[in-house]
């Protein structure tokens, strides 16, 4: 009897966790954004939340928590329970160049978080101020030679996306302006329209509308095509720098150890808000380019993690750029 009941007492712990994964989720759901409100990836996050929380049944609450270009909330969530209720929607700043840029950086985005699933790629695109004396990239470029020690950008923070891209260009073009981090590209964004910095590199996602609004001076996009969304803003390769090419994306992310089944849950319930029409529209409307089907799988994203870091990282180091 008491090897009967032994033997009971251990099928229902193991069927336990199993359970859980079935009944999962019983309650809220915290998306930790690395960044203040407002930018790119605080965007992507909201517009997936607010649909995964209906597949799901339970809401997706977003969590602003900045600091240290993002690594900060993101350090939060690989340190978390594993158990579904505590995610992250990363980027590649805090899931490829933080590798690069911070020596001591406390977790690694290789192995400390579970992928499941990339929401949204985004080109990037160089936006000037409305009174920079120039019309056009080729006229930037010039401009920016001659003034560099004069001039600034702003970016969501060092080792941000909006700040790489704008440390890509400037390996590009071999010059150093002044580069002044934010708690994330809306307050960059901010800074952008009262004239406190010159110009932003930044993902389209949170800078179109200002682009089509004429409040700031569209330039660049660092991309092989010309954007829908914004027609007349030409491609790198038509303003003579080719070579600036340049796509941002943002993905969610659980803590290493989180089960199977509830990663599955959740890859499914994101894959449902990409193929919502009001979903997709306010995502391309916005200039973000979606993954197709094979690029949605979380083993997609593993693999998409591994090869920006190491595209990334080498630039970084070249450049010189770390973070203690």
């Amino acid at each position: 009897m008491k090897r009967l009941l032994l033997t009971l007492g251990l099928g229902l712990c193991a069927l336990a966790p199993a359970m859980a994964q079935t009944d999962y989720p019983t309650k809220s759901i915290t998306l930790v954004v690395p960044f203040a409100a407002g930018g790119t990836t605080d965007i992507v996050a909201r517009l997936m939340a607010d649909h995964m929380g209906r597949t799901l049944g339970q809401s997706l609450v977003v969590e602003n928590i900045a600091g240290a270009g993002g690594t900060t909330g993101a350090n939060r969530v690989a340190r978390a329970t594993p158990d579904g209720y505590t995610l992250l929607m990363g980027n590649l700043g805090t899931q490829a160049a933080s590798v690069g840029l911070y020596p001591k950086l406390s977790y690694d985005p290789r192995t400390d978080f579970e992928p499941i699933m990339n929401s949204a790629s985004t080109p990037m695109l160089v936006v000037a101020k409305k009174d920079l004396p120039v019309k056009d990239f080729r006229e930037f470029v010039a401009y920016l030679k001659e003034n560099a020690a004069k001039l600034n950008y702003g970016s969501g923070g060092v080792g941000s996306t909006s700040h790489l891209t704008c440390l890509f260009l400037d390996s590009l073009l071999g010059v150093k302006p002044q580069h002044v981090p934010f708690r994330g590209s809306g307050p960059a964004l901010n800074a952008l329209l009262g004239g406190q910095v010159d110009y932003v590199c930044d993902q389209t996602v949170a800078i179109v509308p200002t682009v089509q609004a004429k409040e700031g001076k569209g330039l660049v996009v660092a991309v092989q095509n010309r954007l829908p969304v914004i027609p007349d803003v030409p491609t790198s390769a038509e303003q003579g720098l080719p070579q600036f090419q340049a796509t941002g994306w943002n993905a969610m992310f659980a803590p290493k150890g989180t089960p199977k089944g509830i990663v599955d849950k959740l890859n499914a319930a994101a894959r449902a808000a990409l193929k919502d029409p009001a979903t997709r529209k306010r995502l391309l409307d916005l200039g973000a380019e979606l993954p197709d089907d094979a690029g949605q799988t979380p083993a997609a994203l593993g693999e998409l993690v591994r090869s920006e870091i190491d595209k990334w990282v080498p630039v970084i180091r070249n450049a010189g750029v770390t973070v203690q």
